[in-house]
């Protein structure tokens, strides 16, 4: 049993913007709802409404935990030393290429020259993998940033855009309506995907409390996990993120 619970302060859980800051908090409140019950200590709700001011908030070690993307997770973890403790299970994560159903684009090599719509310049998979492998294509583009991947789907099925950057996750989360407009032109392969990742100052004790609390929704609880499409959350370490790191060495 938790001993001074009320004395512990609140913990802050800090979300990467892929979607609205309404979306996620419906997503994830439910979920920190029952890590705060787990743990005897309340978990808030945080993030941010863009991917660059959530950056500013990891840099300075804002969130007692929080979750990133890969990228993000390679690169705090050793300037902030933010420890990974879970991810999700069985799981990699791919960025892709979408354009409209009835679209006339076919293959990548037809986006030459054309404006393209991603989230934010370090949205791990939705704009690193598929821009990088448009430049070693020679596939020249213009990257336009429109904040949320929800956004880039919007965009593309609105036909403000022929085609943008975005994941397999965050595509089958949107509303059938937009949703059932796109398809996916290019996939990435697939990478260790984001981490749940606690800060420094959270103590051992405590992370291994929240680790367990992660850990165990699929089996507890899974209908929390759905709005997500996670199926679980597993164990992880800081290894697990390599491949990542792998990929910004080779550069």
């Amino acid at each position: 049993t938790p001993i001074s619970s009320l004395a512990a302060k609140p913990l802050n859980f800090g979300i990467v913007p892929q979607q609205s800051a309404e979306k996620l908090a419906r997503q994830w409140m439910p979920i920190l709802q029952y890590i705060s019950k787990e743990i005897g200590q309340e978990v808030r709700f945080a993030t941010k409404s863009s991917i660059p001011l959530f950056e500013k908030e990891l840099s300075k070690g804002s969130y007692d935990i929080t979750y990133m993307n890969p990228y993000h997770y390679t690169v705090f973890s050793q300037s902030n030393g933010y420890i990974a403790i879970a991810k999700a299970k069985n799981k990699k994560i791919k960025g892709v290429i979408v354009v409209k159903k009835e679209s006339d684009i076919s293959t990548v090599q037809e986006l030459e020259g054309k404006k393209l719509a991603f989230p934010s310049p370090d949205a791990f998979a939705a704009s690193i993998l598929s821009q990088s492998f448009l430049a070693q294509n020679n596939i020249d583009i213009e990257p336009v940033y429109v904040r949320s991947h929800d956004s880039v789907y919007h965009n593309i099925a609105q036909g403000n855009f022929v085609a943008g950057g975005g994941i397999y996750r965050t595509l089958n989360a949107m509303q059938p309506e937009v949703s059932d407009k796109l398809t996916v032109l290019w996939e990435s392969k697939g990478y260790t995907p984001h981490a749940i990742a606690v800060g420094p100052h959270v103590s051992k004790d405590l992370r291994k409390r929240i680790q367990q609390a992660i850990t165990s929704l699929e089996n507890v609880q899974p209908e929390l996990l759905s709005p997500l499409k996670i199926k679980g959350f597993e164990q992880a370490k800081d290894s697990d993120w390599n491949d990542v790191r792998l990929l910004f060495a080779e550069e």
